[in-house]
């Protein structure tokens, strides 16, 4: 695992003991008590988050059409502390599998064929903790590129537990990225990248997405033809208890037609699951874990 930034310390939103309080009262509390405790921590957490919550409203009035309710916002909050808590678990050795579902054609063409790849994915759902499931069900090492933040005891407690198929490469450190990348493609390993914040992506695209064409960073492709390395988009589903159901696109693969023609499907290859991403949303918004701007539309 990579050592973390002293120079851009970066903090997630809550409490630094939120977490290690959570799996404390997780091992000595029955579930009919603790839940409603959550319940009451994730009441604060929407009266004390003011950015988040007006976020969290921006993107549920996008989506909905209208301005939501209070108890709406409280479920899209709730949504993610419940998330957050079976990460917790699963990193305690509570047992969970992902499993794969009938369209997820190029997820399993990629496992069949034993090639490393480039798994893109978002933050929705059960996507980043069925990341990790991958390499102790199929054998198969990755690298997660992520934000090292000082207080993700979730994501260490995921890293330590997963240590034998996961490791982390912090996109908060520039100097050591394209190296890192190359270590992790060079070990026949694969490679796992958010594909909904821009945050720090170099390559960006519009894509139609809830109603207007928004910015969305295009990296993946780029990197795709630079390693000449397929490309899979994959969410994981909540699937009922100790389950999670992966959907993912088909596989995208650089051919020799040019670096145009190539980022032309490319496009198409990532709106196409956009697109099955929002009606998931439509579906169910609390889906979508996002409590930062939602991204800005396309000049």
């Amino acid at each position: 695992m990579s050592t973390p930034s002293p120079a851009q310390p970066v903090r997630n939103p809550g409490p630094g003991w939120g977490l290690r309080f959570l799996c404390a009262c997780d091992a000595v509390l029955p579930e009919w008590l603790f839940r409603p405790l959550r319940r009451l921590g994730t009441a604060v957490a929407i009266a004390r988050m003011r950015g988040q919550r007006a976020n969290s409203r921006a993107y549920l009035a996008t989506l909905l059409g209208r301005e939501p309710s209070l108890r709406e916002v409280f479920r899209h909050f709730f949504a993610f502390e419940e998330f957050m808590m079976l990460r917790l678990r699963v990193a305690r050795g509570q047992a969970h599998r992902g499993e794969l579902a009938p369209d997820a054609a190029g997820f399993r063409e990629l496992l069949a064929s034993g090639e490393p790849a480039l798994l893109g994915t978002f933050h929705f759902g059960h996507s980043d903790l069925t990341g990790f499931l991958i390499g102790p069900q199929e054998r198969r090492r990755v690298a997660m590129v992520r934000e090292h933040r000082e207080n993700s005891h979730d994501t260490e407690i995921l890293g330590a537990h997963f240590a034998q198929w996961v490791n982390f490469i912090w996109v908060n450190e520039p100097a050591n990225l394209l190296f890192a990348l190359k270590e992790a493609v060079a070990s026949g390993g694969s490679v796992a990248m958010k594909c909904d914040r821009l945050g720090f992506s170099s390559k960006t695209e519009a894509f139609h997405f809830l109603g207007t064409r928004r910015i969305f960073p295009f990296t993946i492709y780029h990197l795709a033809l630079i390693f000449r390395l397929p490309v899979v988009l994959s969410v994981g589903l909540p699937a009922g208890p100790g389950r999670s159901t992966i959907h993912s696109s088909p596989l995208f693969r650089p051919d020799d037609a040019g670096k145009a023609a190539n980022l032309r499907r490319a496009h198409a290859h990532f709106q196409d699951f956009l697109t099955r991403l929002e009606a998931w949303l439509r579906a169910d918004p609390t889906l979508w874990f996002n409590f930062t701007p939602l991204n800005p539309p396309a000049p």
